[in-house]
């Protein structure tokens, strides 16, 4: 089987950014070979709200909903634009509730595959 070089980020909900404490809340994965650029989210509203009693929980998630948007080659707001600038662009550094980590890369067979296994492993319990 044929592994290809793949990037991921985190994607973190930073409730109060001077504080510093966040939770993980989805993965985004970008393959350049596959031609394969996708985020997968889910928010923990009782996590969020042990850093934040009265974080909008309803904003965040539609913060997160923005970065699967972002991914969608047939509706989203940047579905003209190459996979790599999309994944550039939402993995920049910024000062908001909703940011992405680091990115760090692997090898994988399917990425698909390895974003749930990210997904499980950085953002479940």
């Amino acid at each position: 089987m044929t592994r290809d070089v793949y990037e991921y980020a985190v994607i973190r909900v930073v409730p109060r950014v001077e504080r510093g404490e966040l939770i993980n809340a989805g993965v985004l994965l970008y393959c350049q070979p596959r031609d394969f650029l996708c985020a997968r989210v889910e928010l923990d509203p009782a996590r969020l709200r042990a850093l934040d009693p009265g974080a909008d929980i309803d904003a965040v998630r539609q913060a997160l909903g923005a970065y699967e948007l972002a991914c969608d080659d047939k509706t989203g707001p940047l579905a003209r634009e190459p996979l790599g600038g999309r994944f550039r662009w939402l993995t920049a550094p910024r000062s908001t509730i909703v940011q992405t980590g680091p990115v760090h890369a692997g090898l994988t067979g399917d990425p698909g595959t390895e974003l749930a296994r990210l997904f499980d492993k950085l953002v479940r319990l």
